[in-house]
């Protein structure tokens, strides 16, 4: 399985714009600038997206491991937030609200810590990443 989605940027860093289209067109040409990375502009940042996706993939994850341990999950809700500091991303931070009917409070913490570990977004964020460049 492969998931796409495109980014197209146009003008400097500074005042210049982009844009960005997933395949799903969930984003479609969804604006993004150096403000809306950097200050409080409209549109999205890579940050922000980082976020929904770890904050996804982990609630998808103990979903899944909540299930296989025999316990139905009546709503579990995570905030996902990275932090930027210095042009370098420093942390990706998970804070879960969960409704769990019959679990105790050692296998509930037991179950998130290894879908935290596990999830395959946490684990994409130590990988080795390589680069492909053409030019036109």
């Amino acid at each position: 399985m492969k998931r796409n989605a495109t980014a197209v940027w146009n003008g400097t860093i500074k005042e210049g714009s982009g844009h960005l289209t997933t395949d799903s067109k969930v984003l479609d040409s969804t604006q993004y600038s150096f403000n809306s990375r950097f200050a409080e502009g409209i549109g999205t940042n890579p940050e922000e997206l980082m976020a929904a996706a770890h904050a996804g993939c982990f609630t998808m994850k103990l979903s899944l491991d909540l299930t296989e341990a025999g316990f139905n999950p009546t709503s579990l809700e995570t905030k996902g937030t990275v932090t930027i500091d210095n042009g370098v991303i420093t942390s990706s931070h998970l804070s879960l609200k969960a409704d769990i009917p019959g679990i105790d409070e050692e296998k509930f913490q037991e179950i998130a810590a290894g879908a935290k570990a596990n999830c395959p977004v946490s684990k994409a964020y130590n990988v080795d990443i390589q680069l492909e460049a053409t030019l036109a």
